[in-house]
Parts: C-alpha cells; sequence; structure tokens
C-alpha cells in the first residue's frame, strides 16, 4: 500500500510541472520531433551539386535547431543546403531542441561521382586526302546511366548525331571534325583534324622503317615500305652493290642473296612533281650468314623449357592490368616490367616445386609473346615444339605459332620471322598481313577503338560486370596508338543460345596454340576442367611470306600471336592464352 501511495504522489508532482490549468483545461507540452524526408535517412547528390535537406518538425514552437558533422556546426536552420567536391559518406546530426525536450537523428549524405560522358573518336587525329576522298569516322563513349547525346560537327557546324558520321572531301581546305557527347552531368568532346589537298599536291612517301637486315645465304628476304603513295607514273629501280643492272622494278624487294658477307642495295624511286622529275633515293645494307654458323647445341644442362621472355606486347583485352583474375599489380608500366610479369606466370611452382605454370593472356588480335631457349630447338620432321594453353571443347582461343632463327648469332629475336602453317593457310578467308591499330581511350573504363587495313573498325568492349581496371589499353605501352600485324584467321565463335547467353568458341582442325585440336593436342582427353594442356608443331611446317615452305634445320625463338579479330557477347574479344613452351624433342 506504502509503494502505491508513494506512486500517486510522485504522478502528482509530474502532472503538476508539465502541465498548467487554462481555464480549467489541463494543457501538456510534447517534446519536438523529428520527421525525415527520407525514411531511410540516406541522401545523394552528386559532386559540387548542392542539396537541401528540410525535415518536418513537430512540437517544434521556438526551437532551437543545428546540423553538425564531425563536431563543426554547419546550420542552425531547420533546413540545411550542402555541397562537398569529393566523393563520398557524410554524416550529419541533426538536434532540435525546446523547453520541452530533445529529439535528434543521424543521416548520411552520399556524394557520388558525376556521370560525365567521355567520348572519343578511332583514328588519326590529323589526316591528309584528296579531293574527293570518303572518311567513315566512328565514336566511342563511356557507359553511363544517364541518357546521352552525340552531335558531330564540321568546323563548327553540327552536321550529325549518330555513333558514326561518313566525311566527303569535296573541297581543298582543312576541316576540323568534332564529336561531342552530352548529359545532365556535363559534356565531352574529342577533335580530328583533316586536310584536303588536289591530288598532284599531296607529298610523295616511299619510307622504311629500317635500312639494316641480316639473313641466310640462298633465304629469301623482304624489304618493304612502310608507307608508299599510290600515284601514278613512278618507276622504281633496286640494285645490288655496285651492280648497275636493275634487279627489281618493284616499289619492295624480294633479295634472294647467293653468297655471305655484306652487301649493300640501292632503290630509287623517280616520279613527277609538278612538270618535272623527282628522284628519292634508299640504302640498305645487308648481312648475310652461312647456313647453321651460329646453331646452339643441346649439353647436359640443357632444359626442355623456355628459359626467357623476350618480348610480351598483348592487344587491350580485359585481363590486361586486371588486379585480380589476371594478376597484374598495378606498376607494369614499363616493358621490362611486363616481361617479369609474364615470366613470374609461367614459372610459377607448388609448394613442392613441381611447376605450376600460370595462363598469360595476349588480349585481342595481334598480341603476342616472344621466348627463347638455352639450345637451339632441333627440326626433327615431326613434333618439335609444345605451346601449353588452356582450351576444352567449346572454347579454343587459337593464336598463330611464329619461329625465328638467331640468323646473325647476337642472341636476341630480331631476325626473320616464319609462319607455322595449320589448317586455315591458303584458304581465302584467311588473311595474310592483316593490321590492327588499337587506340588509346580518352577516358577510365571506356572500351578500346581499332581500325585495320581491310577499311573496318571496332571496339574491345570494356566489362564492368567482370572488371574494374581503369583500361584494357596496356600501361606500359607510352604511345597514344600502336598497330599489331600478323595473319588472321576467319572466326568460329558463335551464339549457340541464340539469346546471347551461350557462346562457343569453335576449335580449328589443327596449328594453332590454345586450340582444342584433335590432331596436335596428342592426347584424347576432352579437358573438362579447363586444365593446362599443350598443342604440338613442326619446324618443318614453317612458310616464308609468300607461304612458301623453308627448311629451317633449327629455331631459337617462338611467337605466339592471337590470330582472329573476335568477340563473343559477355565472355569478350577473344584472347589467345599461354603458360608454356618447351622442346618435345626432350620430353618425348
Amino acid at each position: 500500500m506504502r509503494r502505491v501511495l508513494e506512486f500517486l504522489f510522485l504522478s502528482v508532482i509530474v502532472v503538476t510541472t508539465s502541465s498548467c490549468n487554462i481555464d480549467e483545461v489541463i494543457t501538456t507540452s510534447l517534446p519536438p520531433k523529428i520527421i525525415l524526408d527520407a525514411p531511410s535517412g540516406i541522401y545523394s547528390v552528386k559532386q559540387g551539386r548542392e542539396i537541401t535537406i528540410a525535415p518536418t518538425f513537430e512540437s517544434a514552437t521556438d526551437a532551437e535547431y543545428s546540423w553538425t558533422m564531425n563536431g563543426e556546426v554547419l546550420s542552425t536552420s531547420p533546413s540545411l543546403s550542402f555541397m562537398q567536391t569529393e566523393v563520398g559518406e557524410y554524416f550529419i546530426l541533426i538536434r532540435v531542441s525546446t523547453t520541452a525536450g530533445v529529439d535528434e537523428e543521424e543521416i548520411r549524405i552520399d556524394v557520388l561521382a558525376l556521370e560525365t560522358p567521355t567520348i572519343s573518336i578511332a583514328g588519326n587525329k590529323c589526316q591528309t586526302v584528296a579531293v574527293g576522298t570518303t572518311i567513315d569516322f566512328v565514336a566511342a563513349i563511356r557507359d553511363t546511366e544517364l541518357t546521352t547525346t552525340i552531335t558531330w560537327s564540321l568546323n563548327g557546324e553540327s552536321v550529325c548525331s549518330d555513333l558514326a558520321y561518313t566525311f566527303t572531301a569535296n573541297i581543298v581546305g582543312d576541316y576540323t571534325i568534332t564529336a561531342t557527347a552530352e548529359n545532365e552531368d556535363g559534356k565531352s568532346s574529342d577533335s580530328v583534324q583533316v586536310t584536303v589537298l588536289r591530288p598532284e599536291d599531296i607529298p610523295f612517301e616511299w619510307s622504311f622503317n629500317r635500312s639494316d637486315y641480316h639473313t641466310v645465304v640462298g633465304r629469301k628476304l623482304l624489304i618493304e615500305p612502310a608507307a608508299v603513295s599510290t600515284a601514278k607514273g613512278v618507276s622504281y629501280a633496286w640494285y645490288e652493290d655496285s651492280n648497275e643492272d636493275t634487279i627489281s622494278t618493284d616499289a619492295y624487294l624480294k633479295y634472294i642473296p647467293t653468297t655471305e658477307g655484306t652487301h649493300t642495295l640501292k632503290a630509287t624511286a623517280t616520279y613527277d612533281a609538278d612538270g618535272s622529275l623527282t628522284t628519292l633515293e634508299r640504302t640498305f645494307t645487308v648481312e648475310v650468314y652461312a647456313e647453321g654458323a651460329f646453331y646452339r647445341p643441346k649439353s647436359g644442362a640443357s632444359k626442355a623449357d623456355w628459359n626467357k621472355v623476350y618480348e610480351y606486347t598483348p592487344a587491350p583485352g580485359q585481363f590486361i592490368n586486371e588486379l585480380k583474375t589476371g594478376g597484374f599489380d598495378g606498376t607494369e608500366t614499363t616493358p621490362e616490367a611486363a616481361i617479369a610479369y609474364a615470366e613470374a606466370r609461367m614459372s610459377e611452382t607448388k609448394d613442392d616445386g613441381t611447376p605450376n605454370p600460370i595462363w598469360v593472356s595476349l588480349g585481342g588480335f595481334g598480341g603476342y609473346i616472344v621466348v627463347g631457349f638455352d639450345h637451339s630447338i632441333d627440326n626433327s620432321g615431326d613434333y618439335d615444339l609444345g605451346i601449353i594453353g588452356n582450351s576444352f571443347s567449346g572454347s579454343s582461343e587459337p593464336g598463330i605459332v611464329w619461329v625465328m632463327q638467331d640468323e646473325n648469332g647476337d642472341g636476341l629475336p630480331n631476325d626473320t620471322w616464319y609462319e607455322l602453317s595449320g589448317s586455315e593457310t591458303g584458304k581465302e578467308e584467311t588473311i595474310q598481313n592483316y593490321a590492327v591499330t588499337y587506340y588509346r581511350p580518352t577516358g577510365p573504363q571506356m572500351p578500346v577503338q581499332w581500325t585495320d587495313n581491310q577499311g573496318n573498325s571496332g571496339e574491345v568492349d570494356y566489362l564492368k560486370q567482370f572488371h574494374r581496371q581503369d583500361y584494357y589499353y596496356p600501361l606500359w605501352i607510352e604511345e597514344d596508338s600502336y598497330t599489331l600485324t600478323g595473319t588472321c584467321l576467319k572466326a568460329r565463335n558463335h551464339d549457340a543460345s541464340g539469346n546471347g547467353s551461350y557462346w562457343v568458341n569453335a576449335e580449328y582442325e589443327w596449328g594453332y596454340a590454345d586450340n582444342f585440336s584433335a590432331a596436335d593436342r596428342l592426347t584424347d582427353s576432352d579437358n573438362a576442367n579447363a586444365d593446362a594442356n599443350a598443342n604440338h608443331f613442326k619446324i618443318s611446317n614453317a612458310i616464308d611470306f609468300e607461304c612458301e615452305p623453308i627448311n629451317l634445320p633449327y629455331i631459337d625463338f617462338v611467337k605466339v600471336q592471337v590470330g582472329v579479330n573476335a568477340k563473343s557477347g559477355w565472355l569478350g574479344e577473344l584472347s589467345t592464352e599461354v603458360l608454356g613452351f618447351y622442346d618435345y624433342n626432350m620430353k618425348r
């Protein structure tokens, strides 16, 4: 009973202190309450933009307000206007107080990055063409969640609103072609300068990348220009040593030396320049060696496996620069670091020391790797070379195999590459000397654009659902574009589902790395677990630049180069992977 009386007494005190008697009506002051307009308490705004947060306050007569972040008062008003330029999460405490009490709420403001569109135009940024020339320009835009428009302008005048624009050079002059992408977050532009001249005003070009060559007696050597004009009426002449007899009248030379030693070749191109004949002269030096002069026999210490990576130049691809599955760490910013990366991957071992190589991706078409051995690999007439890939049924990404003999004995792969023929060699759909030029994207997480020497263009898709590295373009390539040249096979990949969900990369009969061949894998295993497995190759299948057989008694270097230019939907580009190389003569 005593406790009940005490409770009643305390209740009377509470009522007396929080109530007042107005005309015999008792009123009670309630504490304030914050009602957020975002029930979750989470707001979002783009960086550099202002957001105003204005909650509803109940029982807030004569209230005091404060908005604080990290102990700093941002506002003492019922609302807050907030803006930050740094992306991140910001936590703010809202406090409202009256004589009747206090209420507090913590909110979070997510400051998001602007989705400004980034655009780039594939191709050379400065071009000179003749009147009447047509140029197809294609733009790429980084994906955003916002609706984005594109506008092409010619010398400031809008001419097109599609991703592609065709420019016809009708009038002599200088033109600036600009593509602009714009959405609510901003815009970006990329431009190309085009100079249009009369055909007779375009400078004649006949240039070579090198003037020094070497080869072996009786072996065919090709000396061809890196660039040559298609002007009419040009006459060419090639001369050997001091002989005045012409040995060729082409813009290039197929040279077969018959004696060892140093040979000097002179070439001239004569053309009509403004009514008068002008002659360009080029001189080349060719060192000719005896067959087998620098053969390196096996010794007791020789190992079957490769012993050095000399070059690693992939095309852009989804695993290039990739920090997780791809195994990069972001420091591969020089060719030497890229080589060290490839060597470390293919040299990986298990805890017990047994080999456990990891694949190295060569990216899209033309990407390549070059390795050497501690001895010369003999041509047995049978399978001589093994190259490890990770193909399995339905997943073949064929790599063209090239071999080289150390013709000048300097221990470097700076001699002549010879392709090993495969099942597609000589077919009409197989393209020799196919070249693709890749262009550095103008912003992160963009597709990589390319053009080829067949008049085509395209993109290496950026697959943001799988990879998050900023660039597929190799970090160690300093140039804003680079060209990879090789043999291109007709792609056999196809969408087996019909709706894009299941892609098959079908195999080729024989002669290619990372290819699920029934012939040269030399096993009946279906490799259902996609384990490392090898294809095997014959040095006797080596061919020259005219696809004619060439007898190489041995080789010293091997190159594998991606042999298709294709992509399989959500799987991305077809990309040869390699895990190792070995002298099969030492293993069988």
